[in-house]
């Protein structure tokens, strides 16, 4: 499973995220998007960003069971 945080300095609500990843001990990246235009331009206003596998699953707060429930293969659409 590849995880991928998109995010920015100062953030809290990034910061809430990274801090969920890590309490559930999962491996991530993770990319401030203020660094590409491209991702600036996309997620400027919905930061964080969670991408499990190439898809978009969490766009600003994550939220901790619907989380839980991808992870352990409960279809989530």
């Amino acid at each position: 499973m590849k995880i991928v945080l998109y995010g920015r300095q100062g953030c809290h609500l990034c910061d809430d995220a990274a801090a969920l990843l890590d309490k559930l001990a999962l491996s991530y990246d993770e990319v401030d998007i203020d660094t590409d235009p491209r991702l600036l331009e996309l997620y400027n206003c919905c930061v964080p960003v969670v991408e499990i596998d190439g898809r978009v699953r969490f766009r600003g707060r994550v939220n901790e069971l619907l989380l839980r429930r991808l992870l352990s293969g409960q279809a989530i659409d």
